[in-house]
This record gives C-alpha cells, structure tokens and sequence, in this order.
C-alpha cells in the first residue's frame, strides 16, 4: 500500500485494490463502494471492522463529504455499500448484528437535541420523515415541559413510564411517527440493557459451595488427570478404505451465488442481541448459476491442504488421490476449495473407524488445573432459580436436552451434586480435543455407580453418529478407563432415565 495515494487518485484508472489486511484497521479510504471477502472471516478480521471501512460517507473530488447536508436524501444511494459474502446474507447480517451488539458497552445516555438530528423516521404506511434541527428543539422542549426529561437531558422515571404505555406528548404532525420516536427514546435508556431472563450476556463467574463439597472434590480429583494415546492402524487399508469412500461419496455442488439487498434499521442494542432490525428486500432476492470456469489458471496444492487437514503424511495422500476414479478427480475443477474439504472428511472418518479399535490411553503426572477450569466461564445462561446442585448458580446448555436433562439432574433424589464441564477441561483424541458435557456424583446408598461423566446426545443410535464423534466418544470411554480403573464410569446418553439405568439403581 505503499502508492495508496496514487492508487486514490481520481487520475488512477485501477478500480479494485486487493489487499490482504486493508480492511483490518489502519487503512483511512472513505470511497469503498464494494467489499469481496476471498476468505471466510476470522477472529481476527471481524465483519464490524470490515463493513466499518465501506461504511464512511464517501467524498467527491473536492474532497468534500457527501452527507445529507450536501447530497439530501441521495445520501443513501451514493453512499452504498455492496459486500460479497462468503456466507448467506442471513448467517452474514445475524454476526454483524451479534458483534455490533457485543461491542456496546453500559453506559448513560441524554435524549439531547443532537441525538434526534438527522434521524429517519417511517411509519406503517411507510411514509418517511427525517428529523431536522427545529423538529428536534421542539421535541426536546416538550418533553422537558412535560417532566419527561430532566435539567440534563435524561429521561426521568415518570418519562419511562410514558414511553413504556405509548404515551409520549408529540407534536401534531408528528404523530403518525409515534411508534418509531417510541423506539428512538427506549434506545436512550437501554442502549446497554441489563441480562435479560433467560438470556446471555458474558460476566465472569466463580464456583458457589457446591464446588467445595467432599463429594465433588472426589469426583474432581478423580477426572483431572490427562493422558496421552498409542495408536497404530495399517496405513495400505486406510488407503484402500479411503478411496473406496470418496469414489462412492465425494459430490461436489454447482457453483452458485444469490444477490440480496437490505437495510439496517434504527435499532436498540437489544434489538441487535436477538438479531432483529434488519428488514430485506424482498424483491431484490436472486440465485443464479456461476457457469464460467473461474479456477482454469489458479494453482492448487491438493495434497498439501489435505495433508494439513487430516495429519496423513504426503506420501499417503498421494496414493489415495492417484487410486480414485478419473471422474471424481476431475470434480476439481468445479470448486478445489469444496473438493479439498470434502475429502478430507470423508479421509478422516475413514482413519476414525480404523483408529476406534486401535487406540490405547496411557496417564501422566499431569493434571487439570481447577483454577482455570472452573473460573471465568463465559455466556452462561440465566436460570428462572438459583440452581441448587450445580457449581455454578449458572448453567449453559446447548440444546434443549441438555436442558431437561439439567432439570432432571436438579429434581433428581439420586444426584448429590453435578457439574456441566467448560471447554476449557477436554481430552486429547486423534482428531481433536473432546470435551464431555457432564460429571455427575450419585449417593452411594442409592445406586451402584457412584461417580459418572456424561454425554449428551440427541440419538441413541450408532448409525445416526458421525464417525468422529464415534471416535471422540470412544477415546472418552478408554480414557476414564485408563485414569480411574474403572471406578469412574462415562457414557453417552439421551435422558436422564437411560443413565438411572446403567447405574443401577440399587
């Protein structure tokens, strides 16, 4: 970017930079009318930080901003911005609205006559009207006057009140607008809103009493071990295996694309957190068919981007590629990105079903550290009551099993006390770090299986089970296994009743 203001220039004939991290920060271009993402956006590159760059109200060539002071209501056509997203417009326009509603912070705000400036207002007719300043003295005068905002511009609890029942003294002309100045004054006072019943928030959490009791301490003291695995399977059949797979599975999609177009409206940061303000178009919806070879002259390294993918070595990889049928492999060239992924799925659960009865976990000295296991757990979720056997007096679930099977946990008469493990406590597996979902201590008078870690699961089924998560499941198993000898025990379940019946109940 060394040329970049050559590259700005009203005299440069190039239209379209390329650039590897412009958009990140740092880069002050107020005329970005288009944003191509060629890769899928990280951690690192958020799509807030992204659109922020083509959201700047662009200048001419006098360098003069083309706001609505210059431009009037043109602004929003010649201030817009086109992003081609690797995602649906749907997935895409729910994270934006999720980071820019967790970039918000608490924090007071005034119903000043500056806040109202420039606002547009539509009603359920659609009519539009934009608040100018002498319409934003004459509301802000009024609602001072009628003790709905204070000396300094805040809005009062009686003003609350009157928001709260509609009921907020308007000039006449703008009563049509009722609903969207409504909006506009609740956005004042819950511009950061406390966590709503039921809903997430991140806050820092510390284990209650129940995390300090002998029973849990037991159960903890038992599972904190780590291990480490042995495998060995036989590389010929992993590659026999893995080119029978892909010749009968690997499919590769058409390449499309689909051309949305929508607004964000005026919106509260509660709004934003449930992911509600951004109204589409509806007529502008299209799909159509990319049919123009775009990959004829990129370079892939197939082998390598696979070898990354599944941990295989080189040499392996290429045989596999070289044993699969003329037809599967000339897929690539209707997407190498969705071929390379493909069929490194489909190798890896391959070298899973021959890993499942191949593997052997060995303990270490090492062991979980509960300090940072168990602290600072993040985006919990609220309970209706305070919990009273789990650790935490939060719990989060990921679905609704998990759910009723906490419900079940607290109503149970069997259960001492429960814990739903963070990610932070895991095993190492083959394929990835695995984390279970419970550890669970029974009353020994009870049932014969004292201590017992869980995975909750929407099936019974074995078919219904990728085999990663097979593998994943396993490895658990053989990993309690080899820490506790047994006394431990660990499965995967789908009720609360299924795991009264493998404890035996005495």
């Amino acid at each position: 970017m060394k040329d970049k203001e050559r590259l700005l220039s009203f005299e440069e004939p190039t239209r379209f930079i390329f650039s590897h991290s412009a958009l990140k920060e740092g880069w002050d271009n107020p005329n970005v009318f288009q944003i191509c993402a060629l890769k899928h956006s990280d951690a690192t590159i958020r799509r807030r930080q992204e659109v922020g760059r083509g959201m700047r109200l662009c200048v001419n060539d006098a360098g003069v901003r083309l706001d609505y002071e210059t431009v009037g209501e043109q602004v929003h056509e010649i201030n817009k911005l086109t992003v081609i997203a690797s995602e649906s417009y749907e997935e895409f326009a729910k994270g934006l609205q999720s980071e820019i509603a967790a970039t918000l912070k608490d924090r007071p705000q005034k119903a000043e006559v500056e806040f109202f400036i420039g606002k547009l207002l539509t009603n359920e007719k659609g009519a539009e009207l934009r608040i100018d300043e002498d319409n934003a003295k004459k509301l802000n005068k009024l609602w001072f006057k009628n003790d709905l905002l204070d000396d300094d511009d805040k809005v009062t609890t009686q003003g609350r009140e009157l928001i709260e029942l509609n009921k907020v003294p308007l000039p006449e002309h703008m009563e049509p607008f009722r609903a969207a100045i409504t909006s506009l004054l609740k956005s004042v006072y819950s511009g950061g809103v406390p966590l709503p019943e039921n809903g997430r928030d991140d806050i820092s959490l510390s284990v209650n009493t129940n995390f300090h009791k002998k029973e849990f301490q037991e159960i903890w003291n038992k599972i904190n071990l780590k291990t480490i695995y042995e495998v060995r399977f036989d590389s010929d059949k992993l590659i026999l295996d893995s080119k029978v797979r892909i010749n009968a599975d690997l499919h590769i999609s058409e390449r499309t694309y689909e051309v949305k177009s929508g607004q964000l409206q005026q919106t509260t940061k509660e709004q934003l957190q449930n992911k509600e303000g951004f109204k589409e178009d509806k007529d502008s919806r299209t799909n159509k068919k990319l049919n123009s070879d775009i990959y004829t002259n990129t370079t892939y390294d197939l082998v390598g981007e696979i070898v990354s993918n599944t941990n295989l070595t080189r040499r392996t990889v290429v045989e596999i590629l070289k044993g699969i049928s003329a037809q599967k492999f000339l897929l690539v060239r209707k997407n190498p990105e969705e071929f390379i992924a493909k069929c490194s799925k489909l190798i890896n659960e391959v070298k899973a079903s021959l890993i499942i009865n191949n593997i052997v976990y060995h303990k270490t000295d090492e062991r979980h550290d509960a300090r940072t296991v168990f602290t600072n757990d993040k985006a919990v979720l609220r309970q209706s009551e305070m919990l009273k056997k789990h650790i935490y007096d939060y719990l989060t679930t990921d679905s609704k099993i998990e759910a009723r099977f906490a419900e079940a946990l607290e109503n149970s008469v069997e259960v001492i006390v429960y814990a739903k493990l963070p990610k932070s406590f895991y095993i190492t597996t083959p394929v990835a770090n695995y984390s279970p979902d419970w550890a669970i201590v029974f009353d020994k008078d009870k049932v014969r299986h004292i201590y017992f870690v869980a995975e909750t699961k929407g099936t019974d089924s074995e078919l219904e089970l990728r085999e990663i998560e097979k593998l994943k499941i396993h490895c658990a198993g053989e990993h309690f296994n080899a820490i506790s000898g047994g006394e431990v025990k660990f499965s995967k379940i789908t009720s609360y009743e299924q795991l009264l019946e493998i404890v035996q109940i005495k």
